[in-house]
């Protein structure tokens, strides 16, 4: 697949301004899906109650104009909910020019399918959309939420078999079913020998990661599980020398399972070529 400069541009581009958006809808769903409050409910000031008007939430700017307040009551709103919307602006962004500008998925997308290309790009950028969600909810709260996972099956599922019907190579679906599978397995069977260490949220994500992982080959399934125990462990390393925890305290593992399939996206295929060329030559 073959896309101009300008084209890329405006893609990318279209990709950031709806991050932003979707980043502003997030910060709903990390208030609200814990809480069990319903995400169609009318926005208010969580100090006077006061409706949110559509001018004071547009992403970031509305921040930066209200000074960081409460245009009713002068409360505080916390720099996260701009924060979260620039920083997905960005992923998405980034993710576009990704999906668009590399051969990345050359191997299971053919050159000559745009359309496929496209829902691909839908795939990850949904997949990006709920990394973050569910760290910042898992770091909060220590919980993964079924309303957010068990759906993105079906998400993941769909739209990866769309892209097949489109031109993508059907293996690579098949490859994510194993993907999902095994990787599920792997983190049942640790929950099983170790419940402590490993909620259920855990493994119900680990079979999400796995498809996406298993997408895009063996090398990024591979580098994706392993990098989330690594960083994982690296960090909670790092708390116990600073004495920040203990050996008993409780650290959420979803953000360093999310850490870690991004680790694999972005760099799993180059990983396994270089651990492939150290046998090679």
């Amino acid at each position: 697949m073959t896309v101009s400069t300008a084209l890329l541009v405006y893609l990318v581009v279209v990709a950031g301004l709806f991050g932003l958006v979707i980043g502003s809808f997030l910060n709903v769903v990390v208030y609200r899906v814990p809480a069990g409050i319903p995400l169609t409910r009318e926005s208010r000031c969580p100090h006077c109650d006061t409706a949110v008007r559509w001018w004071q939430n547009v992403p970031v700017v509305s921040w930066i104009v209200l000074r960081g307040k409460c245009a009713n009551c002068s409360a505080p709103i916390s720099p996260r909910y701009p924060l979260v919307e620039a920083f997905t602006g960005f992923a998405f962004a980034g993710i576009a020019w990704w999906v668009l500008a590399t051969d990345v998925s050359s191997h299971v997308v053919s050159s000559t399918s745009m359309s496929a290309t496209v829902v691909v790009l839908v795939a990850f950028l949904y997949f990006a959309a709920i990394s973050i969600a569910l760290t910042l909810i898992d770091l909060d709260t220590h919980r993964l939420p079924n309303a957010i996972v068990l759906p993105s099956y079906l998400v993941a599922i769909v739209l990866f078999t769309i892209a097949c019907l489109l031109g993508a190579d059907w293996w690579a679906l098949g490859r994510a079913g194993i993907g999902m599978a095994a990787l599920y397995a792997f983190y049942f069977l640790l929950r099983l020998v170790q419940p402590r260490a490993m909620g259920g949220g855990d493994v119900k994500l680990a079979g999400v990661v796995g498809l996406y992982l298993g997408w895009l080959g063996w090398s990024t399934l591979i580098v994706g599980a392993f990098a989330a125990f690594l960083l994982g462990g690296v960090f909670g390393i790092i708390l116990l020398a600073t004495r920040k925890a203990g050996r008993r305290t409780a650290i959420p593992f979803g953000p360093w399972m999310i850490a870690g399939a991004w680790t694999g996206i972005f760099a799993g295929e180059i990983v396994g070529r270089l651990y492939g060329g150290l046998y090679v030559s």
